[in-house]
C-alpha cells in the first residue's frame, strides 16, 4: 500500500511522518531528494541533500517518481524501493501527489493543514525560513489546498500533534484493513 502524507511547508508532515514510521512496523518512508541547503537545526537525515549536476543526473536516468522546481531548488520523489511486505510512506508536496494519482498508483492520500494560514506562517518563521519564503510557502499552500480537494484527498488539521498523528494511525490501519477484505 502507497500512503502519500502531503500539506504545505510548516505544518509538521516531516514530524508527522517520522513519528508513523517509529510507530508502525510495516511502514517504510521513502526520503526525498533536494538541491537545497539544510535549514540551521534541521536533522541532516531529513532529506537526500545532493548537488544539482546530481540531481539532474537522476532526473536522466529516470530514478524519479516525480520532481519539481521551487525557489530555485529541486525536489523530488525516487521511484520506491521499499522492503518486501512494507506499506511506502511518501511525504510530498500536492504536486507529488498528484504524479502519484496520473501515474495510476493506488494510494491513501492524506493532506495535513496548520489550523490556519497564521499558525503555518509562525511555523515556517519559527523554524528560521526567511519572510519572502515564507510568503511564498503561504501562497503555495492556498494552491496546495484546493488541489488536494480536487484528488479527494483526506484533511487533517494539525492543531495537536499527537492527536492528529492517532487520527492518521487509524486512517492508515483502516484503509489497511479495507484493502485486505
Amino acid at each position: 500500500m502507497v500512503i502519500v502524507v502531503s500539506g504545505p511547508g510548516g505544518v509538521g508532515k516531516g514530524t508527522i511522518a517520522q513519528s508513523l514510521v517509529d510507530s508502525m512496523d510495516n511502514l517504510w518512508l521513502s526520503k526525498s531528494w533536494t538541491t537545497r541547503s539544510i535549514r540551521v537545526g534541521e536533522s541532516p537525515d531529513s532529506y537526500v541533500f545532493v548537488t544539482r549536476e546530481e540531481f539532474e543526473s537522476s532526473i536522466e536516468s529516470g530514478k524519479f517518481l516525480e520532481w519539481a522546481e521551487f525557489q530555485g531548488n529541486l525536489y523530488g520523489t525516487p521511484l520506491p524501493e521499499a522492503p518486501d511486505g512494507m506499506d511506502i510512506l511518501l511525504e510530498i508536496d500536492v504536486q507529488g501527489a498528484t504524479a502519484v494519482i496520473e501515474k495510476a498508483i493506488p494510494a491513501l492520500l492524506i493532506f495535513v493543514d496548520a489550523p490556519s494560514v497564521e499558525d503555518q506562517a509562525r511555523r515556517l518563521r519559527g523554524r528560521g525560513d526567511p519572510e519572502t519564503e515564507v510568503e511564498k510557502r503561504i501562497l503555495k499552500g492556498e494552491r496546495e489546498r484546493e488541489r488536494a480537494k480536487e484528488l479527494g484527498a483526506h484533511i487533517i488539521i494539525n492543531d495537536d500533534l499527537e492527536l492528529t498523528i492517532q487520527e492518521i494511525r487509524t486512517l492508515i490501519e483502516s484503509h489497511a484493513k479495507g484493502h485486505q477484505k
